[in-house]
Order: structure tokens, then sequence, then C-alpha cells
């Protein structure tokens, strides 16, 4: 079926049936789209060399590529600009207007509320014993400034520790502090002890799959769900007698960990806990992706130099998972920096604003500050609450570029 000659290979045209029908199916892959008698002379013998090149089929419209990606990139930027820009944006607008309000009918972009200028609010007087629906002219701020932002520092009926000191502040720096107190203690603590875990689980050959599924479990399980089971594991009883969750049953004590009068550090404690938990799952399979990378010459080359694990893990392991440390680190400061269910979850047979404490802020974060501005504080002045989220902001990009700026000597790709 096939000869060579002069360093080529020929295809001759086959003499048994078989050869004859693959023969056929090679004329028909090769030249695709024609019926047969673009192929077949009458006499049956074939119109073309089967040796000859491939014939490229020519296209007839052609787009620049630059054009093409974009155009590849425009749902993916819509939903950029929807969920992303278009916040950003609204946010700034209504943090730098002093007592900004909804207009009727101006929508949900705050400019729009700010160029339809001033609205009239209608009001039903017959229920406290008017004559019916009453509209007055709501007069809309024409102030740009840093007012919100002045508001955020100015009360001081709260207060914080520092150094064995009561310092009277604002609540919005209160929740500043908690939430800078939480991050130092949570984010170590959990890329610690999830990187010693992955390092582990990648090391053992038997029950492998299990601990990665009990590990992964609170990754799947509803972060309401799992502050139940810490609300009912650190629960005291209130009367004085031993017991109550499961934490006190087993060490015999009434420690009150998350009730209304119990401990700062208490509390504290119970919250870093449930945060490093709830947490771990996805920070283990990063490290055990980045471990699966690492080529295993490496450590047999380690072992013969004579090297102990200790310093294997420290010279080889953590150089070589560094982009992947520095992926999570900058990951769990903005998580952390960001952290509301995770301390509502604790608290959640309290009410919806109640952060411990007998005030019920003890561990109100800034993000949980925010919402209890906008929906209860101050549900007709969200410029408050749109400051206060600007600041964060700062604060996180302050911190991300910080960590990018260190990680320039510290990461290898």
């Amino acid at each position: 079926m096939f000869k060579k000659t002069n360093n080529e290979v020929e295809m001759t045209e086959p003499k048994t049936s078989i050869g004859r029908f693959f023969h056929s199916l090679y004329l028909r892959m090769r030249h695709r789209g024609h019926d047969e008698s673009y192929y077949y002379n009458e006499d049956g013998s074939p119109k073309f060399d089967v040796n000859r090149p491939l014939e490229s089929k020519k296209r007839s419209f052609y787009m620049n590529q630059n054009l093409l990606a974009f155009l590849v990139l425009i749902p993916a930027f819509i939903l950029i600009v929807l969920f992303m820009i278009y916040p950003i944006i609204n946010s700034f607008v209504i943090a730098f207007t002093e007592g900004f309000t909804w207009v009727d009918g101006g929508g949900s972009f705050a400019i729009s509320n700010i160029i339809l200028g001033n609205s009239q609010v209608c009001e039903d007087m017959s229920a406290v014993g008017g004559s019916g629906i009453v509209c007055t002219d709501a007069p809309y701020p024409s102030n740009f400034g840093f007012g919100n932002f002045v508001y955020l520092f100015s009360d001081t009926t709260y207060s914080i520790s520092l150094f064995g000191q009561t310092i009277p502040t604002s609540l919005f720096i209160k929740s500043m502090w908690n939430t800078f107190e939480l991050v130092i203690f949570e984010v170590p603590l959990t890329i610690i002890i999830s990187l010693l875990i992955a390092y582990f689980i990648h090391s053992i050959k038997w029950f492998k799959g299990f601990f990665q599924i009990v590990f992964f479990l609170p990754y799947v399980t509803n972060t309401i769900a799992l502050g139940m089971v810490f609300n009912l594991l650190f629960s005291s009883y209130t009367n004085g007698s031993i017991g109550g969750g499961f934490i006190n049953i087993i060490f015999g004590s009434n420690q009150q960990w998350i009730t209304e009068g119990a401990p700062r550090w208490a509390q504290g404690f119970v919250i870093v806990a449930y945060s490093i938990w709830s947490g771990l799952a996805f920070k283990i399979l990063v490290f055990l992706s980045g471990l699966s990378t690492i080529d295993k010459q490496y450590y047999d080359a380690a072992r013969v130099d004579g090297a102990n694990a200790v310093t294997i893990f420290r010279r080889i392991t953590l150089p070589l998972l560094s982009p992947q440390i520095l992926y999570i680190t900058i990951t769990s400061f903005i998580g952390a920096f960001k952290m509301y269910t995770n301390v509502r979850s604790v608290y959640i047979s309290q009410n919806t604003y109640f952060f411990g404490g007998q005030q019920g802020v003890e561990w109100i974060t800034v993000v949980g500050y925010l919402y209890r501005d906008m929906k209860q504080t101050n549900p007709t002045h969200p410029g408050y609450a749109a400051a206060g989220s600007i600041v964060l902001l700062v604060v996180i990009l302050l911190i991300t570029v910080a960590q990018f700026a260190v990680s320039k000597k510290r990461v290898h790709y």
C-alpha cells in the first residue's frame, strides 16, 4: 500500500477491498466536504495525488486580535463595572456629600440624586390626628467635604484598653481597634496551622483523602451553622452552676465565654478560634496544591546531604511555597479586615446588632459598625457608613502595598 521512492513515502492504489475502503476513508478525511465525484473520475480512478499538501481553507473575514480580545472580555468587564467600580464610585460620592439623602426618583446612583436637587417628603398625618398626606420640601445638601469623616472620630462615649489604660474614643475607632486585634491573632495562627496541616497531610499515605475531607468540611458548611456549633460548645450556665457547653463540661468549670457579662479575653478567644477553624479549609487546599508542585529531587538531594526534616522544611519547603504564602497572607488580611459574619455567628442567639459586652459592642468590627450605623443608628444618613467604608478601603490598600513591597525579596517564583 505504501512504497518508498527517493526517500519519500508514496501511497499506491490498494488491491484488496478492505484496503480500498480505508483508502477511500483516507481520501475523505483529507478532502472532506465534497461528494464522491470530486475525488474520482468516471472510471473510478482517483483524481488527486494523495501525497500532495493539504489545502488550507482561506477565511473570508479576519478580525484584529486586540478587537477579538476586547469582545471576549466585555461580559467580565460589565460585571466588574456593575459590582465593583459602580459601588466604589457611589461610596466616594456619598462619603464626601455632607448629609446625603436619597431623592425620590433619583435611582441608586448617588450623582443622579444630587442632580435632581430638592425633593418632597410626604407623610400620612392621619395616623397622628392630622389631615391626610402632607408634603414638605426636603432641602438637599449642597456641601461637599469631610463632615462624614469627622463624625466617625467625634464621639467619645466608648473606650478601648491600651497598655492597661482605658482611653475614651469613638465607636468607629473602637471597631478599628477590635479588628486590628482579631487580625493580629487570627491571620498568623491560621496561616501557620494550615501550613503545618497541609504539610503533614501531604506527607502521609494512609487516610490522606479522609483528612482532606475532614478539614475541607468547614469550607462547604454554612457560616451560621458553624457559629451555632461554637455557640453551643462555649455556652455556660448563668446561675453559677457547673457546665453548660461542651467545653465547660470537659473542664468542669462555669467560665462565661460569650454571655453578656463574659470577660473580653474569653469572647475574643471564641471569635479567634471560630475564625481559625472556618478559615483553614481554603488555605490547606492552596498549600496542598503548592506542595504537590515541588520536585521530589530537592528533598532527595537534601537527604543525601544529611539534612533533617526541620532543615528541609525551613530551607526547601518554605522558600518554594513563598508564592502561595504571599497569596494566602494577602487574602487572609483582606478577609480578616472585612470580618463580620464570624463575630455575628458566635453571638447568633442575641439580637442582630449585638457584638458582646454590656453595651453590645465589645467586639464590634469595622464592617459590623458599618452595618449597625447604616441599618440601626443612622439609617437616614448613609454618608457616615460610606465614609467608614472608604477608611477601611484605604487601610486594606496600604497593608496590601506594604506586603507586596516586603515580598519582593522574600518570594521565589
